[in-house]
């Protein structure tokens, strides 16, 4: 039965359950390198959201990657070119790291590298259609010479069967590096066994495929749990010599000392600096440290990429659309609803930055003008920018145009990205 006392009781609890969960105010000023990124991008009268790159920053986590590396005698540096695609940046990053090696994933970037790069030493992050290397063979001139400087990477037999086939119809010489499921379970051999067929046929065809070497990528570990990565780390790493221990025993006419054995990336590069098997790692995305690198073993880089979008709209007091009766109450309830920002464009794979304590609003949602909800500590006006991080960089980078290099106080640059279409 329920009685006033019980009544009385039950209400407490849940108006003490409401303060306790009552939202916080999350708002605040520009923390003071935002302001001054604000400051500048005013004072250039930017009128459309762009993608800052810090290079202050990024000299910094070039420089992390470059020691990690150099920790180990003989390793090569291998610049992801998918996570900063902008010719520029990359050759940017190749200067200050020294090196002329690249990792690409796309056809057109492909061309595009091949053209501007002469010099690089390109290896296939993916495998590609076959018809991909016989678009790339019929557009291509140049110094670049891929029967030299590039190396397709090879995930099945069939696929090398496809490589065979085209490299004797155009009388070419393909260098092929063999993916390696080294745990990640998305493609490549999982076992030396499955790869014999492979090196047998490269081995009957010198003439048109050339062993270049094996690749093996370890996206799996980023994801775990601490125990669990510590675990499997060894066993990465084992399954990657067991293919090397075949290719020695079994094939040692292969072996020379031009081949790539290429391993790691971002997130576990660091993981390689006293090994000898290996001696080319990737890295890419870490340069620019989007928040889905926010790892532990990254915890010493800086994110040095940033949206920044101006603002077109602030609007006093939070209304959804058809339920305006229910502001007042959003308003009462949660502090952070107290105004409305919208900015040009939105609906990003990113995070709010700066200023402090926005969030997109569920009702605007938009490509085109995306509302956020904030409290009045957030004193942006109209023209300022809202400043978001991105969750990834390859994709993201590519949205915007040319790419904005600051430098201090000062715009130093602006890059255009590396064409995606055919």
């Amino acid at each position: 039965m329920v009685t006033r006392r019980n009544l009385l009781i039950g209400s407490g609890v849940v108006l003490a359950g409401a303060i306790l969960t009552r939202p916080s105010d999350r708002g605040g000023s520009y923390p003071a390198y935002f302001g001054k990124l604000n400051a500048l991008l005013r004072r250039q009268e930017i009128d459309r959201p762009v993608l800052v790159i810090d290079l202050d920053r990024l000299d910094r986590n070039i420089d992390r990657v470059a020691r990690s590396i150099a920790t180990g005698a003989g390793k090569t540096y291998r610049i992801v070119v998918k996570s900063i695609p902008c010719p520029q940046l990359v050759d940017y990053v190749a200067r200050r790291s020294n090196t002329n090696a690249l990792m690409v994933f796309h056809r057109p970037f492909l061309q595009e590298m091949a053209s501007r790069r002469p010099d690089a030493d390109i290896l296939l992050g993916k495998p590609l259609p076959v018809s991909a290397a016989q678009t790339f063979y019929a557009l291509h001139s140049g110094p670049f010479d891929p029967a030299a400087q590039l190396q397709w990477l090879i995930d099945t037999e069939a696929r090398l069967q496809q490589y065979l086939a085209l490299a004797k119809k155009q009388n070419l010489l393909l260098r092929v590096n063999l993916e390696i499921d080294v745990g990640l379970h998305r493609g490549g051999f999982r076992a030396p066994e499955e790869m014999e067929p492979v090196l047998q046929l490269i081995s009957a065809n010198p003439q048109h495929v050339r062993f270049s070497g094996f690749m093996g990528y370890d996206a799996h570990l980023m994801g775990l749990p601490g125990f669990l990565a510590e675990r499997e780390l060894p066993r990465v790493k084992a399954r990657y010599q067991a293919f090397l221990a075949l290719l020695k025993s079994r094939y040692p006419q292969l072996l020379n000392d031009k081949l790539t054995f290429n391993a790691a990336g971002s997130p576990t590069f660091r993981h390689y600096e006293n090994d000898s098997f290996v001696n080319d790692l990737s890295a890419g995305t870490c340069l620019m440290k989007p928040t889905h690198y926010d790892l532990a073993i990254l915890s010493d880089f800086e994110a040095a990429a940033f949206i920044a979008t101006p603002v077109l709209k602030r609007v006093q007091g939070a209304n959804l659309p058809a339920l305006e009766s229910l502001g007042p109450l959003l308003r009462g309830w949660d502090v952070n609803q107290q105004q409305m920002i919208f900015g040009y464009s939105g609906n990003w794979l990113a995070e709010n930055e700066a200023p402090p304590g926005l969030s997109p609003n569920f009702a605007y949602t938009s490509s085109n003008q995306q509302g956020y909800n904030a409290s009045a500590a957030v004193e942006i006006g109209v023209d300022d920018f809202i400043f978001l991080r991105p969750t990834q960089s390859e994709a993201v980078l590519l949205q915007f145009g040319d790419l904005v290099l600051v430098r201090g106080d000062q715009i130093e640059a602006r890059w255009p990205v590396l064409p995606v279409g055919v």
